[in-house]
């Protein structure tokens, strides 16, 4: 999570934040609740528990900011934050969920406690995502992610993106992190970028659904147009196109 320079929470902040919202708590501050003029040097952070859940947010404020990640896409930005202008805090599984740090259900909690955060701290300029390697404007990662967590379309733009490649095909990036699998519509069905876009977010979201493809797949397109999905012998990608 980017915020502007100089406008990084501290633990108190976080502690203020947590006491609004019913279903967070701080389940962890390493340094005393008493401690606020003396604390320690070294990397402030604090533990916060969320629907039965605990996850780490460090890089806070009187410490050193997170390093600041590199990212290739933006959403609903008009340009990429630089660390010039932006300073990192990250939020991620805690220690206790290592061995499903990548399901689903420790996932949506996670993005639900960052939809929490956005809606509190007016000085967060843009939420990353690693996976994916986006960065996405704060309202409309809110938007589209609280649509998805209440039942809505995976957020296809956002928890993954899409590249086009040397060969004319437009392939998904990150959406191998929910599905095992990237999604590669051929040419010439990617000629039109945006139609090709369009597509893919389907695509995208029906995969999610599923937990991926292992066989063939036909399906019709809402234009009408038939189609075949097909994994690779690796099953990595699949590969999209018309009947």
């Amino acid at each position: 999570m980017l915020f502007a320079k100089g406008k990084r929470p501290d633990r108190l902040a976080v502690r203020a934040f947590a006491g609004r919202q019913p279903s967070v708590t701080v389940s962890h501050d390493p340094v005393p609740e008493n401690a606020a003029g003396s604390e320690p040097d070294g990397v402030r952070w604090v533990e916060l528990l969320s629907e039965g859940l605990t996850f780490d947010l460090s890089g806070l404020a009187h410490g050193p900011a997170s390093a600041f990640p590199a990212f290739t896409h933006r959403f609903d930005l008009p340009a990429l934050p630089t660390s010039d202008a932006c300073e990192a805090v990250v939020l991620r599984p805690g220690p206790h969920l290592a061995e499903a740090a990548g399901s689903m259900p420790v996932m949506r909690g996670l993005l639900a406690l960052g939809c929490d955060i956005v809606r509190q701290f007016d000085d967060l300029v843009a939420v990353g995502w690693g996976p994916a390697g986006t960065l996405i404007g704060p309202r409309f990662f809110e938007s589209v992610t609280s649509a998805w967590l209440d039942g809505g379309p995976f957020p296809a733009l956002g928890l993954a993106a899409f590249a086009e490649m040397p060969d004319g095909a437009l392939e998904s990036v990150g959406l191998a992190f929910w599905t095992g699998q990237e999604l590669r519509i051929e040419p010439p069905l990617s000629a039109d970028r945006v139609a090709a876009t369009r597509l893919g977010i389907r695509l995208a979201n029906h995969l999610v659904i599923i937990g991926g493809l292992a066989d063939d797949d036909r399906i019709v397109a809402p234009d009408g147009t038939r189609l075949v999905l097909r994994p690779s012998r690796s099953r990595a990608v699949i590969s999209v196109w018309r009947e």
